[in-house]
């Protein structure tokens, strides 16, 4: 899921994070992209012309001070109407921009095999999965985040036998790693229920934002990756599966069972 990180203790016996300062320093580029990518820009867009063609109208008929009071009037409309609608919708099922980019990217991938169900609930919890994909390369949980670009992607060597944890600049990713996989552990549940044998659920998390310092980084389980690779990440799980070096192989009569599954199991969030 797309979510905003926060402060974090680091996990007891791991190498102490750098603690942040409190002023970074704020470039143009970072604000606009940051901007950009904001998933409510499409309503402000909307409300500024619609405002503006109100007060162009009533300029016409009436005088520029009736046009700018209209707008104004219209702009208050129109926001306290939008907040209570998006009110009534949580906040973990809202699309957001990274979710956006990766169902994108993931109807690409239909050529090679691979289907995805988007943003689903997990009956009985209020977890959501971004992206359950079913292909040739087996069964995967996806979580899309977009994180920071201004914080540095890192990882620091742990003491458990559980291996690396992910580092957002200070912040620990150790719990988002430990969501991701279960997860797939229910997927893997309830798939398994319904179909009546077993089924292998991969987690992975695609992260927009800050660079990704490797390709692919299997960490505590969780395969993670920038959103540019997602599609170098599925097609080379299926030269995987067909070399034999990863054992999720589908046929194309398995996946589309498992899809026909996952859709019929998981409700629309």
């Amino acid at each position: 899921m797309d979510r905003d990180t926060g402060p974090e203790q680091a996990p007891a016996g791991e190498a102490a994070p750098v603690r942040a300062t409190r002023d970074l320093p704020v470039r143009s580029r970072p604000i606009i992209a940051g901007l950009a990518a904001d998933p409510r820009l499409p309503v402000w867009i909307r409300r500024a012309v619609i405002a503006v063609v109100v007060a162009v109208v009533i300029s016409i008929f009436g005088n520029w001070r009736w046009g700018l009071t209209a707008a104004a009037a219209v702009a208050i409309v129109d926001t306290i109407y939008q907040s209570r609608t998006m009110g009534l919708i949580p906040a973990a099922a809202r699309v957001t921009s990274a979710q956006r980019k990766t169902r994108r990217r993931l109807f690409l991938l239909r050529p090679n095999g691979y289907l995805a169900v988007n943003a689903r609930a997990i009956p009985g919890t209020d977890s959501v999965i971004d992206h359950l994909v079913v292909g040739p390369g087996g069964v995967f949980a996806v979580d899309s985040e977009r994180w920071d670009r201004r914080l540095p992607i890192r990882t620091v060597a742990g003491n458990s036998a559980a291996g690396p944890v992910l580092y957002h600049g200070p912040f620990s990713q150790k719990d988002r790693l430990a969501h991701a996989r279960w997860e797939a552990a229910q997927a893997s549940r309830l798939l398994g229920a319904d179909l009546g044998r077993e089924i292998a659920v991969h987690p992975a998390m695609v992260i927009y934002g800050p660079m990704i310092p490797w390709a692919v980084a299997n960490l505590r389980g969780v395969d993670v990756f920038a959103g540019r690779a997602v599609g170098k990440y599925f097609r080379g799980r299926s030269r995987a599966a067909r070399s034999g070096r990863s054992t999720g192989r589908l046929s194309w009569e398995e996946a589309s069972e498992i899809f026909t599954a996952a859709q019929r199991i998981l409700p629309p969030a």
